[in-house]
């Protein structure tokens, strides 16, 4: 069996995932399995896997498909299909370069002390090269996703490459008519036991869609309230993190739950003194949302 799964959930993007599959077609190494999660879609995304499964490539492809539910929704359908020692997340608007599964497998393989390991971190890049944020330092081998971002200066959207095993016990959860979770829920409960190594190389090429999840936040805030607050309140419960990075979640889960129409919102946090305390910036935050909506998608 191979040692790695690429996966890609998707909704509609039939015109970009042909550049992801192009992409693995040319990998230096294929020993891997792609798992396309279909989220949904109305337009040829299935004609077309359907086709790519049977020509001849060089690798397994698997194709899942569900009622349109969210990204959350569909990576938990991922790991649950998901049988190799790691996988890794590449969206349907990326791809791979050339050498991306190689350099994978190599460095996970070169590791000799893997105990208390959820996997690594390796860097993202634009289409003209340039690294998404900053580089891992040097002198860090390894450190919790937290640590990496909030005590080391690191910058910027990264690729995790994870152990399979972790994954399935760390499930998003779902909320009735919501559609978005924030993945790095899933890294924050990583953190709480284990950490990450690095690899200071490209695995993914990324492109920011005007249609993508990053562009439209505002539109996700009004309309994903409870899977924001659920986010918020998990990273308020990390004994590691600093009050000031406690405090911030607190503005944004009191002002998730004012959306939301919450009144148990105190009751539930489980930092009650630090949200009292951003109360006034947080119902500031929940205005300026609206407006944000309200000017941009009314």
């Amino acid at each position: 069996m191979p040692q790695l799964t690429v996966f890609t959930p998707t909704y509609n993007r039939a015109h970009t995932l042909i550049r992801c599959y192009e992409s693995l077609k040319r990998q230096t190494n294929k020993e891997f399995v792609w798992l396309i999660v279909d989220d949904g879609s109305s337009d040829e995304t299935e004609n077309m896997v359907m086709g790519w499964m049977q020509e001849e490539k060089g690798f397994k492809i698997n194709y899942l498909y569900q009622e349109n539910s969210g990204m959350h929704s569909a990576h938990n359908l991922a790991y649950e299909n998901i049988f190799t020692e790691l996988n890794v997340c590449i969206d349907s608007d990326d791809y791979m370069p050339i050498d991306a599964v190689e350099k994978i497998l190599l460095f996970w393989n070169e590791q000799k002390d893997k105990e208390n390991i959820a996997g690594f971190m390796a860097l993202d890049a634009l289409e003209n090269g340039q690294i998404i944020g900053n580089e891992f330092p040097e002198n860090i081998k390894k450190a919790t996703s937290y640590d990496y971002y909030f005590k080391y200066g690191l910058k910027g959207d990264k690729k995790f490459i994870l152990r399979t095993e972790l994954c399935k016990l760390n499930r998003y959860p779902v909320f009735e008519g919501e559609k978005y979770v924030n993945l790095a829920t899933k890294y924050s409960l990583l953190d709480l036991a284990y950490e990450f190594l690095n690899l200071n190389e490209v695995v993914c090429i990324v492109e920011y869609l005007e249609d993508g999840s990053s562009k439209n936040m505002f539109k996700q805030y009004m309309e994903n309230p409870k899977g924001f607050a659920y986010s918020r309140k998990l990273c308020m419960s990390l004994p590691f993190a600093s009050l000031s990075f406690k405090y911030r979640q607190a503005v944004h889960y009191v002002s998730s739950c004012l959306i939301s129409k919450d009144r148990m919102w105190l009751e539930n946090s489980p930092q009650k003194l630090i949200c009292l305390a951003a109360i006034i910036p947080g119902f500031l935050w929940f205005l300026y949302i609206e407006y944000r909506y309200r000017k941009d998608y009314k």
